[in-house]
């Protein structure tokens, strides 16, 4: 299996390097975690002290820390400091974009999922 580069602007077709396959599921496995997915939600309406994260996804300081400076690494998150507290932004919304993407395709099957099981029940209440 060939991978292809897909999304909007790009040319459909073109092989993608070891390197570059590699990149993109580092991207994945970064947004695997459930916790950073919670994270990334809390900073959509702009940018968090990390109490204020701790607090929201309910977890433990050194816990959100940890994931906020995985995050930051692959370049998804960012900070600055002021004072004594850290705050933290989305610094790429791609990150953003692609997770309103999979909502919106989730949101998609479900709604499909429902449709079929509403069919299913209506036909097993008339056998009845």
């Amino acid at each position: 299996m060939m991978a292809r580069v897909v999304g909007a602007g790009k040319r459909r077709g073109q092989p993608l390097s070891a390197a570059a396959i590699e990149m993109i599921a580092g991207r994945f496995r970064i947004l695997g975690e459930p916790l950073r997915v919670r994270i990334i939600q809390e900073l959509e309406t702009g940018e968090k002290t990390v109490s204020q994260l701790v607090e929201a996804v309910g977890s433990t300081q050194p816990n959100v820390s940890k994931h906020l400076r995985l995050m930051q690494e692959a370049g998804i998150i960012g900070r600055r400091q002021e004072g004594n507290l850290v705050y933290c932004y989305v610094s790429d919304e791609s990150v953003l974009r692609l997770c309103d993407a999979v909502c919106t395709s989730l949101g998609e099957r479900l709604s499909r999922d429902a449709k079929v099981a509403a069919e299913l029940n209506r036909g097993m209440a008339r056998r009845r």
